[in-house]
């Protein structure tokens, strides 16, 4: 077992024994393990397949391309309705899983062959997600923040309006924009490294919390 992946089960005692078993049975359908962006992720011939991960109420194996799978059991929930690609299978105990087994062998061999038929996943444009109103009121009034936003690639930009648009409240939004509004200037996504200390650059790998 990696090193990383060991010590990622170890430490979640409440889920060890169903994290065990959704390995075991991702590695026997002949993936390989490695330790990124912080949880255990199973690959095919190096391309990402699909991931372990904890919430505290279950565990899950996510499909990094899930919105492709059929689904014909309705097993796979999204976390979010803005999520357009992974997809998620959800356990709440150690018997869920052995009792799915044959189902979540069935999800994993057509995720496989997803890959290896080289399917991708269509995205909505960038112009197709909605500016929220606060956020063109700070355009309208700092010239410099409107030409740093659309500046920015088109995936960064569509981070940033699901992140604004995620609030219900407009006071949330503003917030949201305030604190954004020194990385966008700085020409970094939601999810790039500031502090210089990710080995994973541009993205951040959580290097800033071990201090």
């Amino acid at each position: 077992m990696d090193i990383k992946v060991k010590a990622f089960i170890d430490k979640n005692e409440k889920w060890k024994n169903e994290l065990l078993l959704l390995r075991k049975i991702l590695l026997e359908l002949g993936l390989s393990e490695q330790y990124k962006w912080r949880v255990p992720v199973f690959l095919h011939e190096g391309k990402n397949i699909a991931l372990i991960g904890t919430f505290k109420s279950h565990c899950i194996i996510g499909f990094f391309k899930g919105s492709l799978l059929k689904d014909k059991e309705k097993m796979l929930v999204s976390q979010t309705s803005n999520v357009q690609s992974s997809r998620l299978l959800t356990f709440h105990s150690l018997s869920e899983i052995e009792l799915k087994k044959g189902l979540i062998q069935k999800y994993i061999t057509e995720a496989v062959k997803i890959e290896k038929a080289g399917l991708k996943v269509v995205f909505k444009e960038t112009a197709e997600f909605p500016v929220p109103g606060e956020l063109n009121t700070f355009f309208e009034s700092d010239a410099e923040f409107h030409r740093a936003f659309y500046a920015l690639t088109p995936g960064r930009q569509r981070g940033y309006l699901l992140h604004f648009n995620g609030a219900k409240q407009s006071s949330t939004r503003m917030d949201r924009i305030v604190k954004c509004k020194t990385r966008i200037l700085s020409g970094k996504g939601l999810n790039d490294c500031i502090c210089g200390k990710s080995k994973r650059m541009p993205n951040c790998d959580g290097s800033h919390k071990q201090n």
